[in-house]
């Protein structure tokens, strides 16, 4: 299937997960109704007495499209790290940045550093995205040379050590309530969405696009090598830090807003690539759609498996992409034989 037709298909799959998104919970709507409270809040009525919609305007739609940026931007992420490593088992999870980003958001509440704000928290986790992304990358250079492996094994060792480091703060907090919503963030959650939580996302995840996408023809460069790179013209040093600053920014404002969620990252771009091949061009577009569908089917699953309680978005995808990684690794393992 050319890549756009993949496009349209990602596309309509989207408004079908979205819709049902919406649509199903504790309490089910019909289709048709949850669209007419959508019509009628985006032309301005005013809302109709019943609970149908405060559930579809305040507390689904929110939640469903902050599942759709998410992804989204996971997709994105996933796509320039693995870019910027040559790696296609990379990912910010793997990589520790991730790591990194909690550990920045975690102090931002616990030590009540700017944590009030969806802008503060963002703030902080990209400065911990950054700083760790950066670590990872000097530890994986040394020697000067290039080590795919020491990459993602520094990056394992890293988040280990700062996930530690997040532990000891959640401990430390002393409160325990506090406690336990940190820690069911660190998870991953979209249990917290609004429609104020949505304005970083909604900026982050196309500017992103936006920006990566004209990088494209870099990117595609940058799996030939830093010679080949540099050979067509590719100021690789320049790219590399804008990938480094754009990464580490999209990184901290997912995680600020739904914690550290595994895997997507590396699953969405890669199954993308082995559909539409390496191509920046078509492949960021179509990761950033099948992240976003993906996600939305994820949170509706975490909302609705359980009657009593709802599911970290975290723990499906860990049960979904564990296995993924396990695939690759024993296919990459083998073409090396």
């Amino acid at each position: 299937m050319p890549a756009s037709g993949l496009a349209l298909v990602l596309a309509v799959a989207l408004l079908v997960a979205l819709t049902l998104a919406v649509s199903r919970g504790s309490t089910s709507l019909p289709p048709g109704e949850v669209w007419a409270v959508v019509a009628r809040r985006l032309a301005g009525d005013a809302p109709r007495p019943g609970t149908g919609d405060l559930v579809v305007w305040q507390l689904r739609v929110p939640r469903a499209l902050l599942a759709a940026l998410v992804g989204a931007g996971l997709g994105l992420v996933g796509t320039a790290v693995q870019a910027l490593v040559r790696n296609p088992l990379a990912d910010p999870y793997l990589l520790g940045v991730s790591s990194g980003a909690s550990l920045g958001a975690v102090a931002a509440i616990v030590l009540g550093l700017g944590a009030g704000s969806a802008l503060g928290l963002s703030g902080a986790a990209f400065a911990g995205a950054l700083v760790t992304f950066a670590l990872v990358w000097a530890v994986a250079r040394r020697g000067g040379g290039f080590a795919p492996l020491r990459l993602v094994l520094a990056g394992v060792a890293i988040g280990q050590f700062l996930s530690g480091l997040t532990s000891y703060l959640v401990l430390r907090a002393g409160d325990e309530q506090q406690t336990q919503s940190v820690l069911f963030w660190l998870m991953g959650s979209l249990g917290g969405a609004t429609w104020d939580l949505l304005a970083v996302p909604a900026v982050a995840v196309p500017a992103a696009l936006v920006l990566l996408q004209a990088r494209a023809r870099g990117l595609n460069a940058l799996l030939l090598g830093d010679e080949t790179a540099a050979g067509l013209g590719v100021d690789v040093g320049r790219l590399r830090r804008e990938l480094f600053v754009v990464t580490s920014l999209l990184t901290g404002a997912l995680v600020a807003v739904s914690g550290a969620i595994a895997f997507v990252a590396l699953m969405v771009p890669h199954t993308c690539r082995l559909l539409v091949g390496d191509d920046h061009r078509r492949l960021l577009p179509l990761s950033a759609l099948g992240g976003a569908v993906l996600m939305v089917v994820v949170d509706l699953v975490c909302r609705t498996a359980m009657d009593a309680q709802e599911l970290p978005v975290g723990v499906v995808t860990s049960l979904l992409g564990a296995p993924t990684l396990l695939f690759l690794l024993d296919r990459r393992l083998g073409s090396d034989r």
